[in-house]
């Protein structure tokens, strides 16, 4: 006799196992016709699920965010047979839901055509329409083997091979049989809004030594307006890329000699030092000292803090009179061999160590994507020692801080998780639990919003990983700030206590942009490249309508740069009307352009970005209105 809770705490009483969609049914048919599957006892399953014994139930449609999940994974599937049908030969290996959507890995003798996805796009409908029941069933580890290879699936095959259960489940729709541990929708009835994106290539479980698959992405909704609006934003993406703005912009390139590493342009660089800048003022206002390390370390270094176990793979090593280096991935060991450097008391404390360090980490060739993916970055890193005492303090003032910084540059829609152990870690629980609650307890304290991340932790510690959200509501996670207690003590770092004891400091690492070349890949496709004034690497171009205005131009451009605007002159033979729609496309806020008439009245005629036409005024003028707007820009702060 299972008694079921619902979320509402209303209970329901059965003389005899009941499914999750019998359930549904008794609380009225709207909710059956919108269920899409359930959570019991916390567990996701099927509608077909039968409850046997007391149970919670919560019923899920596509208004909640899993029951789109269930619908991409299901369309995956449905993905799956269509290919099938067009493609016999074609294997089928995995096909997860991703963010906003979902892909397929298929193994198949020649690449797929955009032709091809349209075909496959509209067998999936075509099978939607027949609402092909959706069945889950379980069969024995050796007998789902022998099941696949029966149908030729090899993938499949080693697919369950990896798995310990005793027990596997398939789901069988119509002809197609895939291995899934669900859950699914009930039939394909359910599967009306997708829309298959791409195919690209991808290594059978990411290892480039495997076979090259074919991956199909694909997005799917339950409502045809979320999907017209996701293809949208694919489209604003699409213009927004940052590789396409860096270059229209002359900011910075790749080439095949340097695979992900930068060649920041004079523009370019310009922007990054701005940016640095702008961090460092707020570093010392927050009283942290800025230092620098060395590139190369000896590889016990590594051995002693941890990273060569859990990072070897991704370091870059050299050799030099038969002793081995590492190109330091992360500035973390650095920092504490400086505060290592003669006696620290407790007095000190905290020591808030600070470094704009150059790193570099061995990225798979084909993870690499602009700059929001490279080997060599710039961490706008720092490390906070203090004592147990002052970590709320500590996480407290970090959080204003980043806050602050990611509203000078226009971010004000900020999302915090805080995420704890992983199984692989070092340290013991004592210390995991110290550090965890620690972090909780300040976030709490601020009364801020944030959801948990259980095991998405650093081998070291558990961190609060701050993300942000962009104008076309794309998530960025960019800070990040970690409780360490096991590092100070592998590395041998040591404070003078109060009653004179020798005690470990605990370690904060703390990054607010993170990478500085993926921070701006994301500032640049949030604004489009259109920089604010303070960012922008040329903040006004004064153009010449005839040779007659060049010495002019130079003395006015002579005079603004004076004044610390960021400036230049186009003295060109070119019609004024292209220079301007030049300007324009480089997304440079102030256009001057000088005259005769401006020659004689000893003025500029001053255009902005947004067509807003201020027509001649003073030199003097204009820089006033250049202040003001820039010192409004910071009151905004």
């Amino acid at each position: 006799m299972p008694i079921v809770t619902l979320p509402d705490n209303t209970l329901k009483t059965y003389v005899h196992p009941v499914s999750v969609l019998n359930v549904a049914e008794e609380i009225g048919r709207r909710l059956a016709e919108a269920a899409l599957c359930s959570r019991v006892n916390g567990r996701l399953v099927d509608l077909d699920y039968r409850i046997t014994e007391d149970a919670s139930l919560v019923i899920i449609t596509d208004k909640d965010k899993e029951g789109v999940e269930v619908l991409r994974h299901s369309t995956a599937h449905l993905l799956a047979q269509a290919v099938k049908h067009l493609f016999p030969t074609a294997q089928v290996t995995i096909g997860p839901v991703i963010e906003d959507g979902f892909y397929y890995d298929f193994a198949f003798e020649r690449a797929f055509t955009p032709e091809d996805l349209l075909a496959i796009e509209k067998e999936m409908h075509a099978l939607a329409k027949q609402n092909i029941p959706i069945v889950r069933r379980e069969l024995p580890r050796e007998e789902a083997i022998q099941f696949f290879q029966k149908q030729g699936e090899k993938y499949k095959c080693e697919i369950i091979e990896g798995l310990s259960d005793r027990l596997v489940s398939l789901y069988h729709q119509g002809d197609f049989t895939d291995l899934c541990r669900g859950p699914h929708v009930r039939a394909t009835g359910k599967l009306k809004v997708f829309k298959l994106i791409k195919v690209a290539g991808a290594y059978w479980r990411g290892d480039p030594k495997n076979a090259m698959l074919q991956r199909i992405y694909g997005t799917a909704w339950a409502k045809e307006d979320d999907l017209k609006a996701y293809l949208f934003r694919l489209e604003e993406a699409e213009k927004r890329d940052h590789r396409k703005i860096g270059k229209r912009l002359h900011l910075f390139h790749f080439q095949e000699e340097a695979p992900g590493m930068v060649f920041w342009h004079d523009k370019g660089w310009t922007l990054y030092q701005q940016i640095v800048g702008a961090i460092r003022e707020f570093l010392k206002a927050h009283h942290y000292q800025e230092v620098h390390t060395p590139l190369i370390l000896d590889k016990s270094l590594w051995v002693k803090s941890g990273h060569w176990e859990k990072f070897r793979a991704e370091m870059f090593t050299t050799t030099s009179e038969e002793h081995a280096f590492a190109i330091k991935p992360m500035n973390c060991p650095c920092h504490i061999q400086i505060f290592n450097q003669g006696v620290r008391s407790y007095r000190d404390l905290p020591i808030r160590l600070a470094e704009f360090g150059s790193c570099h980490r061995n990225e798979p060739s084909g993870a690499l994507h602009g700059l929001m993916r490279v080997r060599e970055f710039t961490q706008d890193d720092a490390h906070i020692f203090c004592t147990e005492e002052q970590i709320q303090t500590e996480v407290s003032a970090f959080i204003d801080l980043v806050f602050l910084v990611y509203k000078r540059f226009g971010f004000c829609d900020v999302g915090l998780k805080l995420s704890t152990r992983p199984l692989s870690r070092v340290g013991s629980d004592d210390l995991w639990d110290k550090a965890e609650q620690a972090l909780q307890v300040a976030l709490e304290h601020k009364g801020l919003t944030w959801q948990l991340a259980p095991g998405e932790g650093a081998f070291y510690g558990p961190k609060i990983d701050f993300s942000l959200k962009d104008s076309l509501g794309r998530v960025w996670q960019c800070g990040t700030l970690q409780v360490d207690f096991s590092m100070p003590e592998r590395l041998g770092a040591k404070y003078i206590a109060e009653d004179n004891s020798r005690q470990r400091p605990v370690m904060l690492h703390r990054a607010i942009c993170g990478s500085l070349e993926r921070f701006i890949g994301v500032l640049l496709e949030h604004t489009a490249g259109h920089l604010p004034l303070w960012l922008s690497p040329i903040q006004m171009v004064v153009s010449t309508i005839t040779d007659n205005q060049i010495e002019y131009a130079k003395k006015v451009v002579a005079q603004l740069k004076t004044r610390g605007i960021r400036v230049v002159a186009d003295l060109r033979n070119e019609k004024i009307g292209y220079k301007i729609r030049e300007h324009t496309l480089q997304c440079i806020p102030f256009l001057g352009v000088v005259g005769d008439k401006e020659v004689q009245t000893g003025t500029i005629s001053v255009r902005l970005q947004n067509a807003e036409n201020w027509g001649p005024i003073s030199v003097a003028e204009f820089t006033h209105r250049f202040d003001l707007a820039m010192t409004n820009f910071k009151m905004e702060e």
